[in-house]
């Protein structure tokens, strides 16, 4: 299986384990500059050279030898569940894409259809029930998680803890698991605990949100989306997530940690 969604600097001096919607496009622009003095132009994502990554097949090789033999520092960035999933939401089922259209082809026509969710007209700027459609949408994001159907589940909405051990079963060992939350703390240290060709001054770096502007704006805080079903739901898809990344499930309101994240105990439980 080797190591999918993992990204090297071309120099080697650190490795990334990419979770969708926790700061991976900001991650990602860090670790180009640290290697080039200058940031990609355009999405990170879309960058085909200047970053090694598991989907460029000639990248495939350097990142396997290193992280095998835990040469460089490895880490990877993690968010609340609840704030996560609703980013999911606005960004991939309600927004227009860069390219123009609608996520995934005929993914937002299928959730109109069978799970009577609202995105705000071909444009997405109509107003709609947010909380009605949300809480439809977190029905369908639980049955591709459960039962795969109508379709597998997608990255953007799968649980962190499901891309994060795939990096672990193959070989891999985290030295930093920080969150979002607390970006520049957890990205400082990274930078830190690395030596770079270029020196990275965390205060001058833009946030890189990708997802802005793409879908309408969340019109309520975030514990309005989740009525006791819905927590249920969440439970039920990301209860690995809430636990060993510290977050507080019974209160969808508080989107920060409550403790410290045990690196020993994610291995072992995200090893099997």
């Amino acid at each position: 299986m080797g190591f999918p969604g993992t990204w090297m600097t071309t120099s080697e001096s650190m490795v990334y384990r990419v979770v969708p919607k926790c700061a991976c496009s900001t991650i990602g622009q860090i670790m180009y500059f640290s290697d080039h003095g200058e940031f990609f132009d355009g999405d990170i994502h879309d960058a085909t050279s200047g970053l090694h990554k598991w989907a460029l097949p000639e990248s495939q090789d350097p990142i396997t030898r290193n992280v095998q033999a835990h040469r460089s520092y490895a880490f990877t960035c993690v968010r609340n569940p609840y704030t996560r999933i609703l980013s999911s939401f606005f960004d991939k089922i309600c927004g227009i894409q860069r390219n123009g259209k609608r996520y995934r082809g005929n993914l937002v026509p299928l959730l109109v259809q069978k799970y009577g969710v609202e995105v705000g007209g071909e444009d997405g700027k109509d107003d709609f029930d947010q909380i009605r459609s949300f809480r439809r949408f977190l029905l369908f994001a639980r049955d591709t998680i459960r039962w795969r159907k109508p379709m597998d589940p997608d990255i953007h909405w799968s649980a962190m803890s499901g891309h994060i051990s795939t990096f672990i079963v193959n070989g891999g060992t985290y030295d930093s698991i920080f969150w979002t939350e607390h970006f520049d703390e957890g990205m400082g240290a990274v930078l830190k605990a690395v030596a770079t060709p270029v020196k990275v001054n965390l205060k001058d770096i833009p946030r890189f949100n990708e997802s802005e502007g793409h879908g309408p704006r969340r019109a309520h805080p975030v514990e309005a989306y989740f009525d006791d079903l819905s927590m249920h739901l969440m439970y039920e898809m990301y209860h690995k997530d809430f636990t060993l990344f510290r977050y507080d499930f019974e209160n969808p309101a508080n989107k920060m940690p409550t403790g410290e994240i045990d690196l020993d105990e994610v291995h072992a439980k995200l090893g099997d």
